[in-house]
């Protein structure tokens, strides 16, 4: 600066810094270009006039007998053209910390997986909440910002943090309630094949002669198909099984409903035909008039069956609607008009033989069956009026679970009431099935 010669200056029109009045920017422009060597320090200055020196990094130790130390744990060097640089040897930091290791400089830690960040509203971005993700989602990836959907079939790990199949649930026959069920249902079987086999034996005695021979084991037959068709509401749900299962029912029952009803029209017609001028009554009731009614009752039943079937088919159903983590496998009915009117013609052949059997019920002893039949449709009727109801409101598959209790019960009824009383006469009361017997109660009725 003092070796400047006027006309030859760094500055304006060629000019030199004046001495006198120095001002501090034009001396900062003759230091950026100082830089030399002392004691084996370089020394030189930045744009700015600032010193380019390197700094020790010094650290305290506490010396196990009390005593503290200074240590040089790094350097600091600035320089001109590289900027700063940092030696550090953390190897040889103390850090007077319970744990010996250094803090970490961060504002919130990492979220985990099955987490996801939340910023916190008026903090730097380092700064976040890790929110589990909700049911149904997750996050595999550390710092996640969102939760993603689990695909329909799945629901997610109890971590979050993975996908995993949905549990199916439905009335299967390895869990306690499907076991019952189906143990009563082959009972039930068993007992109308073991009654079958009973009537067979003694169809020629007093007593299964009396009671239309024919339409009992007709009845017997359709019981046993009413005991069956309640397999096929257990077990994972097919389009098969769907298919079959209403049909299935609704045919057994109406051909189990058809025997009965003629059996009291018989027994009316019976009766009437033993009052004078009552015989030309059982002409209409012959053995042909009898299959033939049956077969038409069953038929109409058949037909509605068959058009449900055509028009709206029962499928298989993955319901989520109870269980959001769950798929319950059930049949859609596919019509509810088509069920509807399959139970509601199965009503009206029960009430309509209830009514029959009720008008007959005081006849005389030999013609007791009346009685056995208004008491077994009571319990019919009792048991299908109560289905309905507890089939709505019951859940998945515990509507199934309803209605095979209610195909039971009704079944167990039909047998209990219509043949437990004569098989306790062929069985344990022989004396009482002859012809002179029945005769007798008759007279003295």
């Amino acid at each position: 600066m003092l070796q400047c010669e006027p006309g030859r200056g760094p500055f304006r029109n060629n000019t030199c810094a004046h001495l006198q009045r120095m001002e501090p920017w034009k001396i900062v422009h003759y230091l950026e270009k100082v830089n030399f060597t002392t004691f084996g320090d370089r020394v030189s200055f930045d744009e700015n006039g600032d010193a380019l020196p390197s700094y020790d990094i010094m650290n305290w130790v506490w010396l196990p007998d009390g005593r503290t130390k200074v240590q040089r744990v790094g350097e600091v060097k600035r320089s001109a053209f590289k900027g700063e640089e940092l030696t550090l040897d953390e190897e040889r930091i103390y850090w007077n910390f319970e744990s010996k290791q250094p803090p970490r400089s961060v504002c919130s830690e990492s979220c985990t997986p099955g987490t996801r960040m939340a910023r916190k509203k008026g903090e730097p971005e380092c700064c976040f909440d890790c929110v589990p993700c909700s049911e149904g989602k997750i996050s595999n990836t550390t710092d996640s910002m969102e939760c993603t959907s689990c695909p329909e079939d799945f629901w997610s790990s109890p971590q979050r943090d993975h996908c995993v199949p949905k549990k199916t649930e439905f009335l299967s026959y390895h869990e306690p309630l499907g076991i019952c069920l189906t143990t009563t249902s082959l009972l039930g079987t068993c007992i109308c094949v073991v009654v079958l086999g009973i009537f067979i034996h003694h169809h020629s005695t007093p007593i299964v002669r009396a009671n239309n021979s024919e339409l009992s084991f007709l009845l017997l037959v359709s019981l046993k198909l009413c005991f069956l068709c309640s397999l096929l509401f257990i077990g994972r749900p097919r389009l098969w099984t769907c298919q079959l299962r209403h049909a299935a029912f609704g045919i057994s029952f109406v051909l189990c409903v058809s025997c009965i009803l003629v059996k009291t029209m018989v027994v009316l017609a019976v009766f009437r035909a033993s009052k004078p001028g009552g015989e030309s009554s059982l002409k209409w009731f012959g053995a042909v008039q009898q299959r033939g009614t049956v077969l038409v009752l069953t038929s109409v039943q058949t037909a509605i069956c068959t058009a449900w079937l055509v028009s709206a088919s029962p499928v298989p159903h993955k319901n989520t609607q109870y269980h959001s983590d769950k798929i319950v496998y059930e049949c859609a009915v596919g019509s509810t008009v088509g069920f509807a009117v399959l139970l509601g013609y199965i009503g009206f052949l029960a009430v309509l033989s209830c009514l029959l059997a009720f008008l007959g019920k005081n006849l005389p002893d030999s013609f007791n069956e009346a009685k056995l039949i208004t008491f077994s449709m009571l319990i019919f009727c009792a048991v299908w009026v109560a289905f309905v109801p507890a089939y709505i409101s019951s859940p998945g598959n515990y509507a199934d679970a309803v209605e095979v209790f209610a195909i039971l019960a009704s079944s167990f009824g039909l047998l209990v009431a219509l043949f437990g009383p004569k098989c306790y006469i062929i069985l344990l009361r022989p004396e009482r099935n002859t012809k002179k017997a029945i005769m007798g109660r008759a007279i003295g009725s």
